[in-house]
């Protein structure tokens, strides 16, 4: 199974009908949940990094694999972000990524992190980096199940 836990709701509905899409897809595949926390707005930062990383600790499982999208990450290419997924199902059952708010994330987030896996050191908005990891993590399972998939 994997769990996407999220600051920030969709309100596009183009990127909903996009997200939708994919999680169709991927249904084939895998159980995939999607947990969407409420940002904390224009607070400063520091308060809005504590408080949204409490809420998504409420919804963290010691015994998921854990990865944490940060810019500061490791950047993979999707061959070898397919052979991590693949690598990691084998020894757990459930991957939980985390998708901070606009501040990023609590260093207390990312000390619970497995992996921390960046795709760009571009910033995104946090809608569409949702669609873009749901593809991602489609195009994964194409690749690790010997499919076509266009490049």
């Amino acid at each position: 199974m994997i769990k996407i836990i999220t600051i920030g709701s969709i309100k596009e509905k183009y990127l909903k009908d996009a997200i939708n899409e994919y999680l169709k897809r991927l249904k084939k595949y895998t159980e995939i949940e999607i947990i969407e926390l409420k940002d904390e707005g224009l607070v400063e930062k520091d308060k809005a990094i504590k408080l949204e990383g409490q809420k998504i600790e409420r919804y963290l499982n010691n015994k998921d694999y854990i990865i944490t999208l940060e810019i500061e990450g490791k950047e993979l290419t999707s061959l070898e972000f397919a052979s991590k997924l693949d690598n990691i199902f084998i020894a757990h059952s459930n991957i939980t990524f985390i998708i901070g708010g606009s501040y990023g994330l609590s260093n207390q987030i990312k000390e619970k992190s497995n992996f921390h896996l960046s795709f760009s050191k571009m910033t995104f908005p946090h809608q569409l980096f949702r669609l873009i990891l749901l593809e991602q993590i489609y195009r994964s399972f194409k690749i690790n199940n010997n499919e076509s998939y266009h490049k």
